[in-house]
């Protein structure tokens, strides 16, 4: 599914997660593939409900209760060789987790104590995964992660509580957190969703800057098209639990094939063209308890044939790299 010039740093193969409710089996993830190049900043874009960060989360197996991976692969490419993450016991991932593969999460305010400092933050990951001797050591060291992230005066701000900061600050404590440890792979699960326009920009130039510097593999969830075209090497567009176009950003932009790619798009204001009133898609997400049958997309779709609703389309290629499910490029 990749140029020969990429090197895979994650596989996701064939992923299923289900959600087991009073109500029923939500089928959240439905049999999900992508592969991850090293150094990229790879999108998942889709809208609330469409399975971004229960994708992220299984790959660490993060998935919360009551839900379950049913089946899969996560395929982790080390120096050493390749790990399938799904297979490795808790203790062995939890080496894995938050070092080699760190998080940052949505909502910095829940994902801070506010009982500690944000040096102690920071210190005591590198604490936990042994990068550091003590937390003397990681006190000391967190100044310059917190420098590196940004913060003004990171010698004051090491000793503030999370109360101190502002929403701008806390997220790029959180970064700080999640880069302490030298990761491999950072996903950022919609980190400027609780920030003011000017502070997103500032975030995404960071974790920009830092890919470039570090070297670091992001993978961004997220639910803006703006973003996405700012930001992304690749981008995958999820729905309802599937992926529906897969393919270089650039691409996606200028030729999107996916019917509800289409719609995504034309939903976001262009500022080269004069639109009189942007277009909406019809209809709602799918209660995942009772899927479509076929393209979980085809209730929504005005392109919708007869195999539509009988089969679910796999991706095909139709350009290189670029990828869709679609059954009107089946044949």
């Amino acid at each position: 599914m990749l140029k020969t010039t990429c090197k895979p740093i994650l596989e996701v193969r064939n992923l299923y997660v289900n959600f087991y409710t009073y109500a029923g089996i939500v089928k959240a993830i439905d049999g999900v593939s992508f592969t991850i190049c090293e150094g990229e900043i790879f999108c998942l874009v889709g809208e609330t409900g469409c399975g971004k960060s229960v994708t992220s989360r299984a790959i660490t197996k993060l998935v919360p209760n009551p839900g379950k991976i049913e089946k899969g692969e996560v395929i982790y490419h080390t120096p050493q060789g390749k790990i399938d993450l799904l297979k490795l016991p808790e203790e062995e991932l939890r080496k894995i987790r938050g070092k080699e593969i760190a998080y940052i999460f949505q909502d910095p305010s829940s994902a801070l104590d506010p009982l500690f400092t944000i040096g102690y933050h920071v210190a005591e990951t590198m604490v936990e995964h042994k990068t550091v001797h003590n937390l003397k050591e990681g006190l000391h060291k967190a100044i310059h992660i917190l420098k590196t992230v940004l913060i003004p005066d990171p010698e004051k701000r090491v000793k503030s509580y999370p109360h101190e900061l502002s929403g701008g600050l806390k997220q790029r404590s959180v970064i700080g957190i999640g880069l302490s440890n030298k990761p491999r792979v950072v996903i950022a699960d919609e980190p400027t969703s609780n920030l003011d326009v000017t502070i997103q920009a500032q975030i995404l130039d960071l974790l920009k800057k830092l890919r470039d510097k570090e070297g670091l593999t992001v993978i961004l969830i997220t639910h803006n098209m703006g973003v996405v075209a700012k930001m992304c090497d690749r981008v995958a567009v999820m729905y309802a639990g599937n992926i529906v176009e897969l393919g270089p950003t650039e691409r996606i932009f200028e030729n999107p094939l996916h019917p509800y790619t289409k719609g995504l798009l034309k939903a976001v204001p262009n500022p080269l063209i004069r639109i009189e009133r942007l277009e909406s898609i019809p209809g709602t997400v799918p209660n995942l308890i009772y899927p479509p049958p076929g393209c979980r997309f085809h209730p929504r779709c005005s392109y919708t044939m007869d195999e539509c609703r009988r089969r679910k389309p796999r991706l095909i290629e139709i350009e290189d790299g670029h990828y869709v499910a679609c059954w009107l490029y089946a044949r």
